[in-house]
């Protein structure tokens, strides 16, 4: 025998997205990255509060990651996003812990190898 209110649970479930185990597993993997982010950034800041107030530079690494907590500087976004002549494609993030690409150098090793490859006959 089927009540009112179970008929409208049933509608509601009919309703709701069902969760494939891929989808679990991204879900997992960004939760587990964002708690990684946030586990290294206040590991940064206790970092940078145990250190005495006039040696504080606010920029470092921590387990290996780069941060920087310095207010962004056009100079400084121009040498980490766009820096053609840079040794790596990746770098320390303008602001925040971890890594951003170097756009710059991608597209100087892009043309590159563009320039390298004999034309098409």
């Amino acid at each position: 025998m089927v009540q009112d209110g179970d008929a409208d649970d049933q509608h509601l479930e009919d309703d709701m997205p069902s969760t494939t185990p891929r989808t679990t597993k991204r879900c997992g993997l960004r939760n587990l990255l964002t708690a990684a982010a946030i586990a290294l950034s206040v590991a940064a800041v206790v970092k940078e509060l145990r250190t005495p107030a006039p040696e504080r530079t606010w920029n470092g690494k921590v387990a290996a990651v780069p941060y920087d907590f310095r207010v962004p500087t056009l100079a400084r976004a121009k040498e980490r996003l766009w820096d053609p002549e840079a040794a790596n494609l990746v770098g320390p993030r303008v602001f925040g812990v971890g890594w951003t690409l170097n756009v710059g150098k991608l597209v100087a090793e892009v043309r590159e190898v563009l320039a390298a490859k004999p034309p098409a006959a």
